[in-house]
């Protein structure tokens, strides 16, 4: 079956509200078994928002539209969809008892506007809203079954969940396709590699299709299958992956999509390790993806942010004389670092960066782009240089970050 879905409100429609909500309606419709073929945006317009309902009632076998059912002026979807259905409004006695129950609960006295979420177009089913005060309704239009739901995000997810997802089932009559995505994660390849690597992936196993994106500086594989038969897509999705982590080896991350800092935190958790780090050019960029993960405190013991040569020295105990001969950005630097962090906190592992983010600061021997990382372990200490091409500070800083996490990855991975 084909879908689509409709975004109502002119924040969502001039781009000062990013619009969540159709990313995460397509992914569940999609997990569904149904084909998104299309995104539509219309801001607070009656006659636009009629005129592209009937638009899409044309074009679709289910839509989904979220907006526009509050209690404001500005709230106008339900008037829109009944216009585009031919038809006109009428209070529903199950709405309204919906609303004044959602009001009673939280011991407040419902304002006269809330009363106008119980107008609905007639002929449409009431949607029960569980978690908000605006009801949602289905109708169908054209050849279309439309679902209309709020835009609050979080009543959007338990409706769609909840309320839409059973119809759409019961719609197909038990014989829905089935649509498998898996993401995997990669770092240390552009777009273009990864793709120029995979190319075969499509041909080795048709009923496969291959999609990329990039969240910087990772790339993001994702392989769809579809298929009436679910077991037969799952295997062939299996056997694509085995594919594309045979092509990309050490380059994948993680077969579920997970950033860099999860897959990390995972690794560090799962060997009982701990880390402390020494952060010069990254700005603590590196400690805050860390323990932006939740439990990171079981193996993220210390963050210095050591700006200065001073602050080197006098902080992290980096000797004067490795800064004076190397300077500040150099692998002898970056190692002393690693090893000072370890050290001060007695975690299992140091790691540090030091470089030049830009724009201004480079030289010929040392450009901006400039990253130098140290890691240091029970064993030994290491250092490494990079140089990436990025004219973006905060670009450079992200890719930094990112790398000495993917060198403390592979050193893990041991």
């Amino acid at each position: 079956m084909i879908a689509e879905i409709l975004s109502t409100g002119d924040e969502v429609r001039s781009g000062a509200l990013v619009d969540s909500n159709s990313a995460h309606i397509a992914e569940v419709l999609e997990e569904a078994g149904l084909e998104v073929t299309r995104h539509s945006t219309v801001g607070d317009d009656l006659a636009a928002i009629s005129s592209i309902i009937k638009e899409i009632g044309a074009r679709a076998d289910v839509a989904v539209v979220t907006g526009g059912l509050g209690p404001t002026t500005d709230d106008i979807t339900s008037e829109a969809a009944a216009m585009a259905a031919g038809t006109e409004l009428y209070e529903d006695d199950s709405a309204l008892l919906s609303i004044e129950s959602f009001f009673k609960k939280r011991q407040r006295l419902i304002n006269p506007l809330n009363k106008k979420q119980a107008m609905l177009p007639k002929g449409s089913k009431w949607l029960e809203n569980p978690v908000g005060s605006a009801p949602g309704f289905a109708v169908r239009i054209e050849n279309c079954l439309f679902f209309f739901l709020p835009g609050v995000p979080s009543e959007m997810k338990k409706m769609l969940s909840e309320k839409v997802i059973p119809e759409i089932y019961a719609l197909c009559g038990g014989f829905r396709e089935y649509s498998l995505v898996r993401n995997i994660s990669t770092f240390g390849l552009t777009e273009a590699a990864v793709n120029e690597n995979l190319l075969s992936v499509i041909n080795d196993y048709p009923g496969i299709k291959l999609g990329l994106r990039a969240t910087f500086p990772e790339i993001h594989v994702k392989l769809y299958a579809r298929g009436k038969d679910e077991k037969k897509i799952s295997e062939l999705l299996e056997r694509a992956t085995g594919s594309v982590l045979e092509k990309l080896g050490n380059r994948v991350l993680s077969t579920k999509g997970e950033p860099m800092e999860l897959v990390v935190g995972n690794l560090l958790k799962s060997k009982k390790a701990t880390l402390s780090v020494a952060e010069s050019c990254t700005g603590g960029l590196v400690s805050n993806m860390l323990t932006n993960v939740s439990g990171s405190s079981d193996y993220f013991l210390f963050s210095g942010i050591t700006y200065s040569n001073g602050s080197k020295i006098k902080i992290l105990g980096v000797q004067q004389a490795i800064i004076e001969k190397h300077g500040a950005v150099h692998e002898e630097t970056a190692k002393e670092m690693a090893a000072c962090a370890r050290r001060i906190a007695g975690a299992t592992y140091g790691l540090s960066t030091s470089g030049i983010a830009g724009p201004a600061g480079g030289t010929e021997e040392k450009p901006v782009g400039t990253i130098c990382i140290g890691l240091a372990t029970s064993d030994e200490v290491k250092g490494f240089r990079f140089n990436f091409q990025f004219g973006d500070r905060l670009m450079n800083k992200k890719v930094f970050a990112v790398t000495a996490l993917d060198i403390l990855r592979r050193e893990l991975l041991k």
